[in-house]
């Protein structure tokens, strides 16, 4: 597999012109291009520095093969990656813009039962350039442009744990909020970790204020075991001790992602420790009503049922909404249509 040339920041790309013997000026030419979602021999440059790029670098590090649309507006994709793997994402579609859902990696290592991503375990991490290609092409799909984007918000949830991809995760932060690129703002970003505690201090020391959001599904940590192998080895409270020094050191209030699962944490005792744990803090907890894996035996609870434990927490005193289910009959939850596809 060849290099990716979105891997590159734009001082960077200016350093590669340079170095094959080009005027200063070309890097402009390939930034805005690449910034447009379009592959190196698309963009107007010099045939000869064109051919001399595509002898290290992928022509299109990523494309779309298959689109799913929900009856919501929802769309989910199903990339594919220059050596041949595999990736999704999602466009969410919402009054104040578009949300884009990236992936950080090919499958996933954490081991959480109610995903599908995990299933295969780890195939490889994500460059940042690849991560950044996710968004870079659907902002295209839609006639976006850099400075007229159609992806206006983005999270990364999808498949992969972003902390798990440290590096490569910071770097395309840094280069997908670049003024002078894509330029979307680290105050609509989100990051989703199932709580890698130790990355979430470094987090907090990269001054990108980015939407700190935790996995967090349970209540203590013999039942957040019982679905995320990630529990036996960060504690809720060193979790909680590591959120506080985030808000500490950005001022961004966090965010606890609470899949409802029947039978499992959804009972006023749950509740009840949901409140005990967070009341006072800086944060905000989002109720998720379970994307079903039917490899998976956890099943959801229902609207009403959800709407009664929302106002359990409301009244003791937490910040709480029910997030509105998307994308559902397309298979909405992380790594369904990639699975689906592999065992095709």
């Amino acid at each position: 597999m060849k290099k990716i040339l979105q891997d590159l920041n734009f001082n960077q790309l200016e350093e590669l012109v340079l170095s094959l013997g080009e005027k200063s000026f070309r890097a402009k030419q390939l930034y805005e291009g690449l910034m447009r979602g379009k592959k190196i021999s698309e963009i107007n440059v010099s045939p000869a520095l064109r051919a001399k790029l595509l002898e290290e670098y992928e022509d299109e590090p990523l494309k779309i093969i298959k689109t799913l649309t929900s009856a919501d507006g929802t769309e989910k994709y199903l990339f594919a990656l220059a050596d041949g793997n595999v990736i999704e994402g999602v466009l969410m579609k919402y009054k104040y813009g578009n949300t884009q859902c990236v992936s950080t990696q090919v499958g996933c290592r954490m081991g959480c039962k109610f995903c599908a991503s995990t299933l295969g375990g780890l195939v490889r991490n994500l460059s940042s350039g690849e991560i950044l290609a996710q968004v870079l092409v659907v902002n295209a799909l839609y006639g976006g442009l850099k400075d007229k984007r159609s992806v206006t918000n983005i999270v990364l949830m999808g498949s992969g744990e972003p902390l798990d991809n440290y590096d490569n995760v910071i770097s395309f932060l840094q280069n997908v909020s670049a003024s002078g690129g894509i330029n979307v703002s680290a105050r609509n970003i989100s990051l989703s970790t199932c709580g890698l505690v130790p990355k979430i201090y470094a987090l907090a020391d990269e001054n990108l204020p980015v939407n700190l959001t935790i996995s967090l599904h349970q209540t203590t940590d013999e039942g957040r075991a019982r679905t995320m192998p990630v529990a036996k080895k960060y504690t809720i409270a060193e979790i909680l001790k590591a959120c506080g020094y985030y808000f500490e050191k950005t001022g961004r209030r966090y965010i606890f992602e609470y899949s409802l699962i029947a039978g499992e944490n959804c009972d006023k005792e749950h509740a009840e420790g949901l409140i005990a744990l967070l009341k006072g803090k800086p944060c905000h907890v989002n109720l998720i009503r379970l994307n079903e894996v039917k490899e998976r035996n956890l099943n959801t609870i229902t609207e009403k049922d959800a709407y009664r434990f929302l106002g359990m927490l409301e009244k003791g005193g937490l910040s709480a909404t029910l997030r509105r289910q998307i994308g559902a009959d397309i298979g909405g939850a992380c790594g369904q249509l990639r699975i689906n596809y592999l065992s095709d």
